[in-house]
């Protein structure tokens, strides 16, 4: 899968940054401009999202053999995922990608799905796309989709990347049929993973809670003042968090 994938920086470790369903690589850029990793960072759009490919199969796996072929088999590996990039973050963690993963930091990861869920998400990948007649009709479906329309402006990287035109017309990027990518749920992948794992959420995330990621981590927390999209929401604080967890390596 040829994905779309900016690189900021060089060396060691690599940070691999996973979006979240129905986004694109680009809802990172407010956290990376205040990063100051000292290796490089890696973000791209999987695969049915923003500038890269759609695919024939979306699923957790699919995504993360996608991110092991962007890596060196010997490379310092570190990831940080939010929402279902938490996920992929688990899978390639798993070292079934031939790539090792040193430390994974999730993010708004909801951990369990219901058969509500699953059913909605299936009916949703088997609709047909969505067409407007406007940019802005669509921009606005994008953002209220990605839950990011009090958060960034409709001339937003994430937003050029998140829609796209044909002749003519608007549509959102993402392709409808990655909300197949729902299962498995992120709860029962975690024992698979080789790496420490740390996983947070926004005080106000309306998809997951504090209480129900310290079912699969412990020494979970919450972050006041954000919700879904705490990297969006708070970047300076989120990088704060990733610069600790991955740089200083502090006991749990």
């Amino acid at each position: 899968m040829n994905l779309f994938v900016e690189t900021i920086g060089s060396g060691e470790p690599t940070l691999v940054l996973l979006h979240g369903l129905g986004v694109n690589g680009a809802t990172f850029k407010p956290l990376v401009r205040v990063l100051k990793w000292p290796g490089r960072v890696i973000v791209p759009d999987l695969r049915g999202h923003g500038r890269s490919p759609h695919a024939k199969h979306y699923g957790l796996a699919h995504f993360a053999a996608d991110i092991a072929d962007l890596l060196d088999p010997n490379a310092r590996v570190q990831v940080v995922g939010h929402s279902m990039g938490g996920g992929v973050g688990l899978v390639l963690a798993s070292g079934f990608f031939g790539v090792a993963v040193e430390r994974v930091t999730a993010f708004g990861v909801r951990m369990k799905w219901t058969a509500e869920d699953l059913s909605k998400g299936a009916a949703f990948a088997d609709s047909p796309v969505r067409w407007f007649d406007t940019r802005e009709a669509a921009v606005e479906r994008f953002l209220r989709v990605a839950g990011l329309i009090d958060h960034v402006a409709p001339t937003d990287p994430v937003v050029t990347a998140g829609v796209v035109e044909q002749g003519g017309r608007y549509r959102l990027a993402a392709d409808n049929a990655t909300a197949r990518a729902a299962g498995p749920a992120p709860a029962d992948i975690v024992g698979a993973a080789r790496a420490p794992l740390r996983l947070f959420c926004g005080a106000g995330d309306p998809l997951v809670t504090v209480e129900e990621l310290r079912a699969c981590d412990p020494h979970a927390f919450a972050i006041e003042g954000c919700g879904h999209n705490a990297h969006v929401e708070a970047p300076d604080l989120v990088a704060a968090i990733v610069r600790k967890l991955h740089l200083d390596r502090p006991s749990p």
